[in-house]
């Protein structure tokens, strides 16, 4: 049955065989089209318009003229800039590290067998599905500094709580806070992910060794885990430069500007004082900077799995 129905397709003539080669590619830029369609409308057009802006010098909406690399070259004597850049290294510093160790440990905890794992699960994984904006108004409640519920806990201790809002280095200190708490989940999940990925018989080989529990995390679990908290660093890396809804709702980028992240200033530059030239060139310097870290991370992960290999 099989043979009788290749054969007619082993004389099919040649246009025949062509027209179904044409068919066939017409219907994989059917598919392939939306996607490049996309990627053309939504990426590449805003990236070389933002390149052509920053060469220009714009002004309530009208482009005044020409001004070469001018728009670059205030990038580096702009005082408010970098220390707005300063700001932003001290959060995204802060919230990975802290993201990546509570979002690690909570895997390594819930992927044992415990009771009631599935609910703690799930309710580990419920701020990540808030909205940020909503989650910095939250965060205006948990920080209220004269009857909000944190500092009353505080009281109750013996403490005289904390200046949360109005401090502007226990400000920033806020502001890290939210955010841990609303992407921790993240890093959680696909933690666990990666944890129940791993090869159980390597497991039960190290216990019938004798080899203790701290023993099997730093010698089987933290080695074979490294891509995938790799990943994890980068997906978490690329947002938390971008962070803007926290930031704005919660503080404001206040006291003064002490939580004024690089993408508010941005915002600011362009909507606020309306030179969308010079905020163009921020937003390139940024997409740099981040490009420069980027690829220091594939090519760390990229020799993990070169080792694993």
């Amino acid at each position: 049955m099989s043979r009788a129905s290749e054969e007619p397709r082993a004389a099919d003539p040649p246009k025949k065989r062509a027209g179904r080669a044409r068919e066939t590619e017409r219907t994989k830029l059917l598919f392939i089209g939306p996607a490049v369609l996309w990627i053309l409308a939504f990426t590449l057009f805003p990236l070389i318009y933002v390149i052509y802006t920053s060469f220009y010098s714009f002004r309530y909406g009208q482009r005044l003229g020409f001004v070469g690399f001018d728009n670059f070259a205030r990038l580096f004597s702009d005082e408010n800039l970098l220390l707005d850049l300063a700001t932003t290294l001290i959060f995204v510093a802060g919230t990975l590290a802290i993201e990546m160790t509570l979002g690690l440990g909570l895997a390594l905890f819930l992927s044992r067998e415990i009771r009631g794992r599935n609910l703690l699960r799930t309710a580990a994984t419920l701020p990540i599905f808030a909205t940020p904006v909503a989650v910095g108004y939250l965060g205006i409640t948990m920080f209220y500094e004269t009857n909000g519920p944190i500092n009353n806990f505080i009281r109750l201790l013996g403490g005289s709580g904390i200046p949360w809002l109005s401090d502007p280095s226990w400000a920033l200190v806020s502001v890290i806070l939210v955010d841990v708490w609303q992407w921790t989940p993240f890093v959680f999940l696909i933690a666990l992910a990666g944890l129940q990925g791993l090869p159980q018989e390597l497991y039960d080989a190290a216990r019938v060794d004798g080899a203790s529990g701290f023993q099997q995390f730093r010698y089987i679990t933290f080695p074979l885990m490294q891509p995938i908290l790799w990943l994890i660093f980068f997906l978490r890396l690329v947002e938390a430069f971008k962070v803007f809804d926290i930031p704005v709702s919660l503080t404001n980028g206040g006291p003064g500007t002490a939580t004024e992240v690089y993408s508010l200033y941005t915002y600011r530059t362009a909507l606020n004082f309306f030179d969308y030239g010079y905020a163009a060139a921020q937003g390139i310097l940024l997409l740099v900077i981040v490009m420069l870290l980027v690829s220091l991370i594939f090519s760390r992960v990229r020799v993990l799995y070169e080792e694993q290999e």
